[in-house]
């Protein structure tokens, strides 16, 4: 499984953002604006709890299982491959996501003296940071399941070449 690229999320993040600019300002010329949700912030924050939990509970696991205690439940490895792929799922959601709504507020941005503007533009706000919220708790949770790397490739080029 490949791992979440910081420069591929960050590029989503702004070509979303630079799109939903754009189309904000074509919107706005035409007629009005659609509003950013309320649920935004609150859904792209519960999904970063949950992503969250997952990794703490799983490193929980992997710690007890290599303290060997006796009550300690095991990682199944599917199950962590799953977590895994939600998580990097998530992460490109979240970058998509935060990327419309970060675009959308930097054209609100002009008109912050309407209070339903800067209402949206709080909304899209918490929204973005709430994606970033997701992308950093699934960035954890993959650094939780990576598997430690392999010495035996190290020792048998090192082998091979003497």
């Amino acid at each position: 499984m490949r791992e979440l690229r910081i420069r591929m999320l960050a590029g989503v993040f702004v070509v979303a953002g630079v799109l939903s600019w754009a189309g904000a300002r074509l919107w706005n010329s035409v007629g009005t604006l659609p509003s950013v949700p309320l649920a935004a912030p609150i859904v792209l924050a519960v999904i970063a709890v949950v992503l969250l939990a997952t990794a703490l509970s799983i490193r929980a696991r992997l710690k007890a299982q290599r303290e060997r205690r006796p009550e300690a439940k095991g990682v199944d490895p599917l199950m962590a491959a799953r977590a895994v792929v939600f998580g990097q799922a998530s992460a490109l959601v979240a970058a998509l996501v935060s990327g419309m709504y970060g675009g959308a507020g930097a054209f609100l941005l002009e008109s912050l003296d309407v209070p339903a503007r800067r209402d949206q533009a709080v909304y899209a706000g918490f929204s973005v940071l709430a994606g970033f919220g997701v992308i950093a708790a699934a960035i954890f949770l993959e650094h939780v399941c990576k598997l430690p790397e392999d010495d035996d490739d190290s020792n048998s080029g090192a082998a091979s070449a003497a």
